[in-house]
Formats: structure tokens, C-alpha cells, sequence
């Protein structure tokens, strides 16, 4: 049954994607590009934070690493999406490798004080290295994204469409897995991990570069589909925004990040017409969310639970079956 509801969603996100193709609005399909990026980016939060209990405060700078990595390639070598998609995810997991080795030893709010120092200095060197950044210029005529010659926003819908679920797959893979169950052995008690034998600085490192990495990929798309990119785009505030994604939907729970991030990305946009008071309004929902639902709309235990059923209702029909 499992099966059957990431086959539901996978239907229903097609179905989607088709909706937007026929009507042809490019407004209603940047957003929904955006929108399934940022599931990609909550979604690595997520399996960083939710299932290895390593807070990260910084988690939009290699969003940007992987952004900058994108379109420096495209811009400079004319290398086209498919070639700087995968580099992108690596540049950022090796950057994120590399200033996050002295972090590994520090726990609970020292390493997301850390880790936000971190997001502060790519920040930073991204608005100020004006000679390969262009600084707070930008960088624009980024490429676009072409398969076989067709390109076009029906196309970067596609594509994007199918990133994520490739992306979200391979999460899902690794967070329910021997080694998911090690990272949350390390979210519950680190000591306890290493007394049993775990290696806790070289799991939090393979974790943090994971998570880098996706959010490296996600960056290459936001570069592609956008065309422009600039520093305010990854700053501290979009780490928050991010982090709130995972909250809201429910941090440790692959499902609940899907459902954080497409909340927290279409609702701004169903409450344009507010005007001023719109962020209002979605400050009210995140509050009243978190105050009646601290464990997010879909928690890791309540995706389990659901999972659980499903499998139990799966056997009680296949008993009766017999």
C-alpha cells in the first residue's frame, strides 16, 4: 500500500504538470518550479536535521554554491544543464565538506550556531568576490534547460518535475535504510552512538555533505529555470524559510517536507491579492501550525503510523483473499 500512495502522488504530480502544460500560464508554472525546488531543498534540510538531529542555520548558502556553480559553467564554458546539474551537487557537498570538518565535534546549539556562521561567510564572499560573482549585480543569461532540442517552460517543468522525484527517491532510499537508522541513532543520543560503535564526526560529515549536495542540486535548477541569480536570493532569511518548511510539515518525515514546502511556497502566492498583509496572514498559519501541531502536519510518527496501516489493511485483505 506504500506503493500504491507514492504511485497516487507520482500520478498526481503528472497530473499537475500536464494541467500547467495545457493551460500554458508561464506564471502558474514558475511557481510551480519553484515550488518543487524548494521540495528538493526542504527535503535535504530535512534528512540533515530531521532524521540526523544536526540543526543547520545556513543550510541557502550551498542552495547558492550549487546556484553560482550552475551558472558560472553555463555562462563562462556554455556547458549545458545536464553536465552542470550533477557538478553543482558535488561542488557544493565538497564546500560544505570542507567548512564543516572543524564543526564536527560540536553538538546541539554550538553547531547550529556553527553552521550559521558558515552560511554567513559563503554569503558573504558571494556578495563581495565581484570578479567571478559580479557581487550584488548578479549573474544573468544562464542558460535554460533543453532536452532534444525542445526548451521552454514546459520543459523546465518536466525536467524539474523529474529531478525531484529522482532526488526525493534517493532520500527516501538512504533515510529508510541500515545507515537512516544510524543517522537517527545519532539524533537520539550521539554518546550512546558512539559507545556503540558508530562513528559519530565521520556520520555527521557524511550527512552534512549529503544534504549539501541536494541542496547544491536544487541550486541548479533555481539558476536554470530563473536565468538570473544574485546574492539576496541566499540569505540567512531562506534558510529560516527553509527551516520552517521542515517544520511545518514535520521534521523527520520525508512526506511532511513535501507537504512544508508546497504550503509554505503556493500559499504567499494564493494570498497576493492581501497585498502587505499576505506575509501576515502566512505568519498567522506558521504560528497557529506549530503552536497546535509541534510535531508538523505529517511527523515522522504519524508517517509511520500511516505506513503501518496501510501495510496491516494490506494483509487483512490478502487473509480474507485466501
Amino acid at each position: 500500500m506504500k506503493r500504491h500512495l507514492n504511485l497516487a502522488l507520482i500520478a498526481l504530480l503528472a497530473a499537475g504538470v500536464a494541467a500547467l502544460a495545457w493551460k500554458g500560464s508561464s506564471y502558474y508554472s514558475q511557481v510551480a518550479i519553484t515550488t518543487m525546488i524548494f521540495v528538493i531543498l526542504t527535503a535535504s534540510l530535512n534528512y540533515v536535521t530531521g532524521s540526523a538531529g544536526l540543526l543547520t542555520l545556513g543550510h541557502a548558502a550551498f542552495f547558492g554554491v550549487g546556484a553560482y556553480t550552475a551558472a558560472l559553467l553555463s555562462t563562462k564554458l556554455g556547458w549545458a544543464f545536464w553536465f552542470t546539474l550533477p557538478v553543482s551537487g558535488a561542488v557544493a557537498a565538497v564546500v560544505g565538506a570542507l567548512v564543516a570538518v572543524p564543526t564536527m565535534r560540536l553538538t546541539s546549539i554550538y553547531f547550529a550556531v556553527a553552521t550559521l556562521g558558515i552560511g554567513e561567510m559563503i554569503y558573504v564572499t558571494q556578495l563581495n568576490w565581484v570578479g567571478l560573482t559580479r557581487g550584488p549585480m548578479g549573474i544573468r543569461s544562464i542558460g535554460g534547460i533543453e532536452v532534444f532540442g525542445a526548451r521552454g517552460m514546459v520543459t523546465a517543468l518536466v525536467v524539474t518535475a523529474v529531478v525531484m522525484l529522482a532526488c526525493l527517491w534517493v532520500l527516501h532510499r538512504l533515510t529508510h535504510s541500515y545507515y537512516g537508522n544510524s543517522l537517527r541513532a545519532l539524533r537520539e543520543d550521539d554518546a550512546c552512538a558512539d559507545a556503540m560503535g558508530i562513528d559519530v564526526a565521520r556520520l555527521k560529515l557524511e550527512g552534512f555533505s549529503v544534504a549539501c549536495f541536494f541542496a547544491g542540486v536544487a541550486g541548479a535548477l533555481f539558476a536554470h529555470t530563473t536565468g538570473y541569480i544574485s546574492p539576496e536570493s541566499f540569505k540567512f532569511g531562506e534558510s529560516i524559510l527553509v527551516l520552517s518548511m521542515a517544520v511545518v510539515g514535520g521534521l523527520g518525515s520525508l512526506y511532511g517536507s513535501i507537504v512544508g514546502a508546497v504550503l509554505l511556497s503556493v500559499l504567499p502566492e494564493l494570498l497576493r491579492d492581501l497585498g502587505s498583509w499576505r506575509m501576515v496572514a502566512v505568519g498567522v498559519v506558521l504560528f497557529v501550525s506549530i503552536l497546535f501541531l509541534p510535531k508538523g502536519l505529517v511527523g515522522e510518527v504519524s508517517a509511520i503510523e500511516l505506513i503501518r496501516a496501510q501495510i496491516r489493511r494490506a494483509a487483512d485483505g490478502a487473509r480474507r483473499t485466501w
